[in-house]
């Protein structure tokens, strides 16, 4: 049975970095923009096109839900006259399953833990970080005066919840949707090492 691990996590806490650790140290594939690139192909979209509507929530999804019209479980990619940004979450999903269902693996975001809800073996973890931390990183990686990087703290976090709560029933941050939280503050390589012993037991 395939055991994958699916890692939320919050804006600038090192969340996909931490990820990419795991994989190489468990020798298993990572998949973040990978799944991106694989909507692009399979769909003939531009990935630039794909990414404006990734982890990002729309209002075409709320009218979609108030109608009780999609059950965004992958199976619907292709369903006519669907708005493109849902047919993006069905496509990501799609995706999702497949690679999990091809051998263990590291999932980054797009609601991973949601859409393996129902297969067994799956590691949920929830990456986070003190503000002042994530504001630190984003200043020195990104060149953001802190005012410009709280704001986009801020609104991407904002994003990643609304979608996350809208297209699944797993409430993002709350500790109580997933099997692992960890503060990223403690170092990343002792993440990594924490959730690839979570991973072997």
């Amino acid at each position: 049975m395939n055991k994958i691990i699916c890692i939320a996590r919050e804006f600038a806490s090192g969340g996909s970095d931490i990820g990419k650790m795991v994989s190489q140290k468990l020798g298993i594939p990572f998949y973040d923009k990978e799944i991106i690139t694989q909507i692009a192909k399979d769909h003939g979209l531009s990935e630039e096109i794909i990414e404006n509507y990734d982890e990002k929530p729309t209002n075409s999804f709320l009218y979609s839900l108030s109608l009780g019209a999609y059950s965004f479980d992958g199976s619907n990619a292709n369903v006519p006259n669907m708005p493109l940004s849902d047919k993006v979450f069905a496509a990501q999903s799609e995706i999702i399953k497949d690679v999990a269902d091809k051998g263990p693996c590291v999932i980054i975001g797009r609601c991973a833990n949601y859409t393996l809800k129902d297969k067994q073996d799956v590691l949920s973890v929830f990456i986070h970080a003190p503000t002042d931390f994530k504001l630190e990183r984003l200043t020195r990686i990104k060149g953001l005066d802190r005012d410009t990087a709280m704001g986009e703290l801020r609104k991407t976090d904002k994003k990643r919840a609304t979608y996350n709560n809208y297209y699944s029933d797993i409430n993002w941050g709350d500790v109580k949707s997933y099997d692992l939280c960890l503060n990223s503050s403690i170092g990343f390589d002792k993440c990594a090492d924490i959730i690839c012993s979570a991973f072997n037991k």
